[in-house]
């Protein structure tokens, strides 16, 4: 080649390398181009660029519920139900342990029993207290025949000369503050007398009249009036004006309850409870109590005062 064919050739050489280098420019950008409006499905989330509405989405992913301030209300914890007990102001789990203490059996009789729901603090307490009504179908039966015992004997003594002394001391009981007391010789039957009536033997005021209905509900009814030295600092002269007539305490089905069942009653610990619960477990139901003397948990003075209380 000559030396103007050299020169040609350089030219168009080069000419060619600036034309393929600029194409090949131009499909790149075209292809980063389309890829950056329409995303690869095989990026992973660390190499996908995140737009402020991918953000919102990732932010907003579980479902947050709306905060409301608690409302006040009456309400009756036996029959309350979810949307009630959430609307005072409860936690879910709070409600979840409410629901399983009414399946197993569990009643709240009195505002205090309230108080002992696990997680619930002194201020809610005090504020839920005066909005909580408990129903008189879950009092004890007990109360009702006392307040019917009461308003005869109350009539009797009205229409019967010989016991005008007592209508005088049921009069001034009901105008005084405080209460004429019994005289020496006179008594009250323990299970049907009301807190009124309580209060009327010597030595009993507002704090134990309260404290032998209440013992009297837990164990379901007394048997006999030496149960009463079981209260806490009970006054024993006080002992002589009660009378027991015709127990009839509530039975508990020791072969169908569970272990925190029985261990409600005042006469059943925790380690007597799952004796009777491995024994039936083991031997199939109890047909006395004496089967359980084998046991250092049930020594004859727990079998006795026991065995009044149980059913088989």
């Amino acid at each position: 080649m000559n030396r103007n064919d050299r020169r040609i050739f350089r030219t168009t050489a080069a000419a060619l390398a600036l034309a393929g280098a600029a194409l090949l420019y131009f499909l790149f950008t075209t292809y980063h181009s389309q890829a950056d409006s329409q995303p690869s499905p095989r990026r992973t989330p660390h190499t996908t660029r995140r737009t402020p509405r991918d953000a919102h989405a990732r932010t907003t992913y579980y479902a947050v519920a709306p905060s409301h301030k608690a409302e006040r209300f009456s309400f009756d914890p036996n029959t309350a139900d979810s949307t009630q007990l959430l609307r005072l102001g409860l936690q879910p789990w709070q409600v979840r342990n409410i629901y399983r203490y009414r399946a197993r059996g569990g009643i709240y009789r009195t505002r205090e029993d309230f108080a002992r729901l696990y997680g619930l603090t002194r201020k809610q307490y005090r504020e839920l207290a005066p909005y909580i009504r408990i129903s008189a179908d879950y009092l004890p039966a007990a109360t009702l025949i006392g307040r019917r015992h009461t308003a005869t004997a109350d009539r009797d003594a009205a229409a019967a000369d010989s016991t005008a002394a007592r209508t005088t001391a049921g009069t001034a009981r009901d105008s005084l503050e405080y209460p004429v007391k019994l005289k020496p010789g006179q008594h009250i039957e323990l299970n049907t007398a009301d807190a009124d009536e309580l209060r009327r033997v010597p030595g009993i005021g507002h704090y134990y009249a309260a404290q032998i209905l209440r013992y009297g509900r837990w164990l379901g009814g007394y048997v006999s009036v030496d149960q009463l030295d079981e209260i806490e600092n009970f006054p024993t002269d006080a002992k002589q004006y009660f009378v027991v007539d015709h127990p009839t305490p509530r039975k508990l089905p020791v072969n169908s309850l569970s272990t925190s069942q029985l261990k409600r009653h005042p006469y059943i610990n925790y380690f007597q409870a799952k004796a009777i619960v491995d024994y039936r477990r083991r031997h199939g139901p109890l047909k006395s109590l004496q089967q359980l003397s084998f046991s250092r948990d049930f020594p004859p003075e727990a079998i006795r005062r026991l065995e009044p209380y149980v059913e088989y």
